[in-house]
């Protein structure tokens, strides 16, 4: 999707049949540039101007049809910079008053993807055929707009209200089985008949042997207006719940009831006019901005430009059975990767197993996992309690406590039992590797593979590179990392590295703000409504007091200065209230570890007050939504600068999608940095410069917040990594 690669184009070749093939040819997914759909205009009138065409066929070339519209055309028109063509040029000239008004039948021949822009191409042909792989869908409201090219308005009428509705709401496709079942398409065969068989299929339409369907017109499947009422009502009320934040699905839903209510070509222009305002909308922008953010997290400067190429890892060990290592070691086995399990003794070592086996055991029951695939899944995984059958081993990935003299002599031993091409990769969150590798002579292999809890579900990956780690062993983890289905990101070594360093503050922030006399209960409650998946404190209760103290205790070693030092969660601990183990923390917790505020929590919060000498402000107490959400996400905002000016991240859009990934930051607002540029790096620099002349040192802007603040410039460009860290 690259602006200066070759342009896309469609293909003609008339058969002896009478049917013209037209193949999109835009590698590597076919998506539908304004170059291939102003070819394929040019190509169906084409075909239709000639005598020695009957029909027409629309496929894309090597076994995709269309992975949808160009994304990075979407630059271009939100900045007002495209040459976009004029509204309805493509949803109504090209698909609606030329291919599917045409007075020759087309037929899609789909094979591979056929997703936004590519479905909507073919549900604008006369019939579809695709292949049992093939993938059906329009996935566009990830993107924060809604389908652009008539699928808010064809869909409907293949496969009914409600199933349009669940596949654009959800983003989710069919696939080619279910899509027959559904009327999506008309027939499903091998990817070997799939042209030939839509030849015919185009023939028979024009011989009228197979019915000639426009599929705008289609009524057959549509409920009654009555009942269709009932489905958009029901709908609405499901997005408010589960996306109160997000006005895209609700645009959504009312564009499709507006062409059942108004008639379908009115419906394709009140889609029209609606995609439109969506693209330019705060949310697509920071939505596609993540989409590329993504892809972009294995593109590291100085790395992956050097032309190295992965080795090939063959098995893996983990070190440590715990939950960390148990979900490592699930995420690697599901890749298909042989993993020896290690642990001290035999009672540790049957528990680690165990747990690998309950998570995989939870995906058979969700219907995720057949039976056989669960036992020859298991069948990758041994146990050892030695490191003889470390001799072959191309890579550890050592998972024990947070313990600097244990991981130290692990990796000692690593270095005696294990190959000398064998990567060291260490799990740890917070401590130094160059301290983690001190006694060992193999610092180039040793690296960092920070996964988030649970490892086998939770997306991301933070590789931890030394000033010694070898490219060759990033290159090789950043492989291991996409194959496992993860997204990695790599920083550099440091307390925290970037994720837990830049969200440190967004805990303290919430516990100087309650011992300044703002409510606890409404900065969660607040902080969730802002997107997050859960407020601070309630997350404090899930992960434990004592891992919050034991990554508090790192921080206020490390950075003093900008620590806020609370007695509340060590007090709270002494009376045996740790969180959601304990069933008391911040909150209470029932059986179902459903949690309800708890009013004995005011004693420890004047408690914790008193011995930090610390006043009621009645400011706090009234705090605006805005406030709460400035107070608690400035100062990681101000972190997160750090990280980015010491050059631990090399791109912003790194941060933004560890913010993501590693913390649950809304994807609709672009990550934590696109969020800060959003409102300006001069408004962030003179709020906390102001709480800092009243709070203290807390949220004094770094020197790299104050630079950009007094040019005016964005956070996220580029830092001169010449004078940063790495």
């Amino acid at each position: 999707m690259e602006g200066s690669r070759t342009k896309g184009r469609t293909t003609i070749e008339v058969g002896a049949d009478g049917v013209a093939l037209i193949t999109i040819i835009n590698p590597p997914v076919n998506s539908l540039s304004l170059d291939v759909l102003y070819s394929l205009k040019d190509s169906f009138e084409q075909a239709l101007r000639r005598d020695d065409v009957k029909a027409i066929v629309i496929t894309g070339a090597k076994g995709k049809f269309s992975g949808g519209f160009d994304i990075s055309s979407f630059g271009g028109v939100q900045g007002g910079k495209s040459n976009e063509p004029k509204p309805g040029f493509i949803s109504v000239e090209v698909l609606s008053d030329t291919v599917e008004a045409a007075k020759k039948p087309s037929v899609a021949a789909i094979d591979g993807l056929a997703l936004g822009g590519g479905l909507e191409v073919a549900m604008a042909c006369h019939a579809r055929i695709s292949t049992s792989t093939a993938q059906l869908g329009l996935p566009e409201l990830q993107l924060g707009i809604i389908p652009g090219f008539g699928g808010t308005q064809r869909l409907p009428r293949l496969v009914g209200i409600s199933k349009a509705l669940e596949m654009m709401l959800t983003s989710k496709p069919v696939k080619g089985e279910e899509a027959h079942a559904l009327g999506l398409v008309d027939a499903v065969v091998s990817p070997n008949e799939l042209v030939s068989t839509a030849r015919q299929w185009a023939l028979d339409i024009l011989e009228r042997r197979r019915p000639w369907v426009a599929s705008l017109y289609k009524t057959e499947k549509l409920d009654s207006l009555g009942e269709a009422r009932e489905i958009f009502k029901f709908a609405r009320e499901q997005v408010r719940k589960r996306a109160p934040n997000l006005t895209h699905p609700i645009v959504c839903i009312d564009v499709v009831e507006h062409g059942i209510v108004s008639g379908p070509r009115d419906g394709l222009y009140k889609e029209l006019e609606s995609f439109h305002e969506l693209v330019r909308s705060d949310t697509c922008k920071s939505l596609i901005h993540i989409f590329f953010a993504q892809r972009g997290t294995t593109k590291v400067p100085g790395i992956t430009d050097l032309g190295l190429v992965p080795r090939r890892v063959k098995k893996v060990a983990v070190l440590g059975g715990g939950l960390m290592g148990s979900g490592i070691a699930t995420a690697l086995v599901l890749s298909n990767y042989p993993v020896i399990l290690k642990e001290v003794n035999n009672q540790f070592l049957q528990a680690g197993i165990g747990r690998v086996r309950a998570n995989l055991q939870s995906r058979v029951k969700k219907g995720r996992m057949t039976q056989e695939k669960f036992e020859k899944t298991m069948s990758l995984l041994k146990g050892a309690l030695d490191y003889e059958s470390f001799k072959d081993v191309d890579m550890v990935i050592e998972a024990v406590i947070e313990n600097v003299s244990l991981k130290q002599q692990i990796f000692s031993d690593l270095e005696k039992y294990c190959p000398p091409h064998c990567i060291l990769a260490s799990n740890t969150s917070t401590i130094d590797l160059n301290l983690i590798g001190k006694q060992t002579k193999s610092q180039d292999r040793i690296i960092g593979a920070h996964f988030f809890s649970p490892a086998h579900v939770m997306p991301l990956l933070e590789i931890v590179r030394t000033k010694q780690t070898s490219p060759q062993v990033i290159v090789d983890l950043l492989d291991v990392g996409k194959k496992i289905r993860k997204t990695p990101v790599v920083v550099g070594n440091c307390t925290g590295f970037a994720v837990n360093r830049m969200f440190f503050p967004y805990t303290q922030a919430a516990l100087l703000l309650v011992e300044h006399g703002a409510d606890l209960y409404q900065i969660d409650k607040v902080i969730a409504k802002f997107g997050m998946p859960m407020g601070p404190f309630r997350l404090v209760d899930l992960v434990g007091f004592g891992v919050a103290i034991a990554t508090g205790t790192q921080f206020v070693v490390n950075f003093p200065e900008r620590t806020y030092k609370s007695m509340l969660i060590p007090l709270m601990q002494e009376d045996k209230r740790a969180g959601e183990t304990t069933r008391k923390g911040f909150y209470l917790y029932d059986d179902r570890r459903k949690a309800k505020p708890d009013p004995e929590l005011r004693k420890y919060i004047e408690k914790a007050r008193n011995i930090s000498g610390v006043a009621i402000d009645p400011k706090l107490a009234k705090l605006p939504e805005k406030d709460i959400v400035e107070m608690i996400f400035f100062p990681v905002v101000n972190e997160a600068c750090r990280v980015f000016a010491e050059g631990i991240a090399v791109k912003a859009a790194d941060l933004d999608i560890s913010s993501l990934m590693g913390m649950g930051f809304p994807p609709y607002r672009g990550g934590i940095m696109f969020w800060a540029d959003s409102l300006g790096s001069k408004y962030i620099y003179s709020r906390l410069e102001e709480w800092s002349k009243t709070y203290g040192e807390f949220f004094k802007p770094c020197a790299f917040l104050a630079e950009r603040a007094a040019k005016g410039a964005p956070l996220s460009s580029p830092v001169d990594q010449a004078k940063s860290r790495l």
